[in-house]
């Protein structure tokens, strides 16, 4: 199964000004294709050929570390271009969804605060993310390329803190960036969606 680079889902200016289009040309044509490029040619002759992106991910992990670390974020960024929308974001969650936040994780505010806390704290480059672990949702980071898929649980949102997800944009400021995705990009339709897929 070879690795394509999906179009946006929207335009390159729709998420302006909270990601730019600038941002979003290096980080979509640039980043992402070097991932799917790079991963195709380690790909062949790995014996995972005919599997699955997600099982590539979880089968190269540990033992193939240049692909996994490229299938990696080719999984990571086929869902985070979709994790975002114009005019998204902000505490109105679709109802199954709200209703888990409020259970498991202490509604809306303490979620936006623990999401952001983890992005915000996880050193270097990496991600911040929502999962399913055992029915239950839970927040978590990982580094580089690593995703909740390798520990047992099926991430239903995540955000890119590597610099060159906001550095144009925010410069320094990670936690700036991370504040404007939940209020004002986050696509809670989409969240639903895995939520749902990952609850069955």
């Amino acid at each position: 199964m070879a690795f394509e680079l999906p179009a946006l889902p929207y335009a390159y200016d729709s998420l302006a000004p909270f990601m730019s289009a600038e941002t979003l040309e290096f980080h979509h044509d640039k980043h992402h294709q070097a991932y799917v490029t790079n991963g195709n040619n380690l790909l062949k002759d790995s014996g995972l050929e005919g599997l699955s992106l997600e099982e590539i991910v979880k089968q190269s992990h540990g033992k193939n570390a240049g692909l996994f670390n490229n299938a990696g974020q080719h999984y990571n960024h086929i869902h985070f271009w979709n994790w975002m929308k114009k005019d998204g974001g902000g505490n109105k969650l679709p109802g199954k969804l709200q209703a888990a936040v409020d259970s498991d994780l202490g509604g809306y505010d303490k979620f936006k605060a623990d999401f952001v806390a983890a992005g915000t704290t996880q050193f270097g480059s990496g991600w911040a993310w929502l999962s399913v672990k055992d029915g239950k949702l839970e927040i978590s980071k990982t580094p580089n390329g690593e995703s909740p898929l390798i520990h047992g649980a099926s991430p239903i949102l995540g955000v890119d803190v590597w610099e060159h997800s906001y550095y144009i944009d925010y410069r320094n400021a990670r936690p700036k960036y991370l504040e404007a995705f939940v209020d004002s990009l986050i696509n809670w339709d989409y969240v639903a969606e895995m939520y749902e897929a990952a609850t069955k």
